[in-house]
């Protein structure tokens, strides 16, 4: 669940009505690169993608923002010397002609041990207090949202309530982050759509209130490697169910792993619905969770918790190393989730999975099945703090 805050400083700065800030005619937002204690220079890698030289000035102010807040008045007076690599920036001043420096007059920061606690604590919460899964039915006039989870019992509908305070968001075409997702309504979903909801549940657990609601139309696509160019960032696979071609985008963004031969293998005994030695149909206690059309953490059980010593799906990429695109070969098994693009032919993977042979072997029906089971987790992975 990565934390941008691009929002949350853009509206801070805006919303408190920093006189400084108003004055100045630019302003560059992103991650900082490294910093020149000795000539006070920030090179700030930024969002728009090309990298700025924020040159404090005498007069410069600098605050530190915590992640969720929107005025200045919870910000704290900082020094430049307080800031770090990694940390998220938002400067305001004047550009230089040739667009490589900026002048700051005014300098927001948000330290990323700030946004790794926040992101901990979202991310708790809707273990907590979340579901998910495949949408089968949207009701706009009943202000309802029907999906289908997993629970401890075998998959049962979840009906999602909507009231006028929920917040709903959805992922933008061809996007990969969360944090790029856009203001929506329930007129945008439709059935099978991925959607993860956080509040609270009835007691017979059918229904939950939602405070908030994320929804995407995505792409799971298993497929072979035809070739890999890291200088492009790309790579052409064949898509194992239309038997066509695909190019494949990565970004800075996508998550790229590889499965252990073990963990492959649990999950192909799962998708093809055989449990493994000694265990109970429902699975091994510690296998790892997922199945087509349920995110993993916060979509099991009544209520939306995660059962005790079974790791979700993400949990476990995240203790993976990443992987490279140049560590992939042709003829290598992925597995790639994206949003739902404007070109067919091309996709921009949110997450790449590798190491998948056993579970696409397992999977009938052109791999689908194995596709969707790796491919139910682009929300869980990718939602950050707002």
């Amino acid at each position: 669940m990565k934390i941008k805050g691009i929002r949350l400083l853009a509206i801070a700065v805006l919303a408190a009505g920093v006189a400084a800030a108003q004055q100045q005619r630019s302003r560059a937002l992103g991650v900082v690169d490294s910093i020149d204690s000795a000539g006070g220079l920030i090179t700030l890698h930024t969002d728009a993608g090309p990298t700025v030289k924020i040159v404090p000035q005498d007069n410069t102010r600098f605050v530190r923002l915590p992640p969720g807040e929107t005025s200045l008045a919870k910000a704290t007076p900082i020094t430049a010397a307080d800031i770090q690599p990694g940390d998220r920036l938002l400067a305001y001043g004047q550009l230089s002609d040739d667009k490589t420096s900026l002048a700051a007059g005014v300098v927001v920061v948000m330290t990323k041990g700030d946004i790794a606690k926040k992101q901990q604590e979202e991310r708790s919460e809707w273990q907590k207090r979340g579901a998910g899964g495949i949408v089968t039915a949207v009701a706009p006039a009943a202000n309802q949202v029907t999906i289908t989870t997993r629970t401890a019992e075998g998959r049962k509908p979840l009906i999602i309530e909507v009231g006028p305070q929920t917040v709903i968001r959805r992922y933008a075409q061809d996007s990969v982050k969360f944090a790029d997702a856009k203001p929506g309504t329930l007129a945008d979903i439709k059935p099978g759509d991925q959607v993860r909801a956080l509040g609270d549940k009835t007691p017979d657990g059918e229904r939950l209130t939602a405070e908030k609601l994320v929804s995407g139309s995505f792409r799971n696509v298993a497929a072979t490697v035809i070739a890999v160019d890291p200088a492009a960032n790309t790579l052409k696979v064949t898509d194992l169910t239309t038997k066509k071609p695909v190019l494949v985008h990565v970004t800075a963004d996508s998550t790229m792993r590889k499965l252990p031969e073990m963990v492959a293998r649990m999950i192909a005994l799962r998708t093809s619905g055989a449990p493994p030695a000694g265990a109970a149909a429902g699975g091994p206690p510690h296998a790892p969770n997922g199945a087509a059309g349920a995110p993993p953490a916060g979509g099991q059980g009544g209520g939306g918790g995660m059962r005790p010593g079974r790791p979700d799906m993400q949990q476990m990429l995240e203790r993976m190393p990443p992987l490279k695109l140049e560590d992939l070969k042709p003829g290598d098994a992925i597995i790639v989730s994206s949003t739902q693009g404007a070109d067919p032919n091309q996709v921009t993977a949110i997450t790449l999975i590798a190491g998948v042979e056993p579970i696409l072997s397992a999977a009938p029906a052109g791999s689908q099945r194995g596709a969707q089971m790796l491919g139910s987790w682009n929300l869980e992975i990718n939602m950050g703090a707002e």
